[in-house]
């Protein structure tokens, strides 16, 4: 027997992810409050957990025709972006990377810890917005919206986050080390051409044109 929308939005498992959903925004909110090997070490055990209860939500099906509403906004996502590479400073990038979501090249290219995380920041945050509304069919809407994104792209970008995260940990990486020339270094870096936010504001403003 199929299980109903309001039994779906109110289980278990969903409650469960909204519960990490949302520690994970609040964690990325206060990135500035870690030091670098605290950040790093909380993020490699929040993300893998963020993972685990995405893969546990069952199949559903969009109530509404067009799609639930935004409120992670460009700047919110510059300043969630932003505090992170401050914080990993040189750490940040990483490099050979496959990413499939990158589909119109077989290259293998470079990552950047803050882009993945801020990305998965706005999916999530935005479904645990929606979901808060306590509406069945926007909780639902917000639900399969958020999955229907981890299958095809923060899925991917976390695991690629955490490899790099690993690597940090158990790599040769001196960590304790403050990095005093990270925050020049990342001064003035905001090529965004290729940030998914951008990416789907274009879309969204090519949309509203239409």
């Amino acid at each position: 027997m199929q299980i109903s929308r309001e039994d779906l939005v109110y289980s278990k498992v969903v409650i469960e992810f909204v519960a990490v959903a949302g520690e994970y925004c609040s964690f990325l909110e206060q990135t500035g409050g870690f030091a670098k090997k605290d950040f790093v070490d909380k993020s490699r055990k929040i993300l893998p957990l963020l993972y685990y209860k995405a893969v546990l939500i069952p199949p559903t099906e969009p109530f509404f025709e067009e799609g639930t509403e935004r409120f992670v906004t460009e700047e919110e996502w510059y300043t969630i972006h932003d505090s992170i590479r401050t914080r990993l400073g040189s750490h940040d990038d990483y490099p050979e990377i496959f990413d499939p979501v990158a589909r119109d090249t077989d290259d293998r290219v470079g990552g950047s810890i803050a882009e993945n995380m801020a990305d998965i920041y706005q999916d999530v945050k935005d479904f645990v917005m929606v979901y808060r509304m306590g509406t069945v069919e926007l909780m639902n809407d917000a639900l399969w919206e958020c999955m229907q994104h981890f299958d095809q792209s923060w899925g991917q970008k976390l695991l690629n986050g955490l490899r790099a995260l690993h690597n940090l940990i158990h790599g040769e990486k001196n960590l304790d080390d403050d990095d005093e020339n990270d925050q020049e270094q990342n001064k003035g870096k905001r090529d965004t051409d290729n940030w998914i936010f951008t990416r789907r504001q274009k879309l969204w403003n090519k949309d509203d044109e239409g």
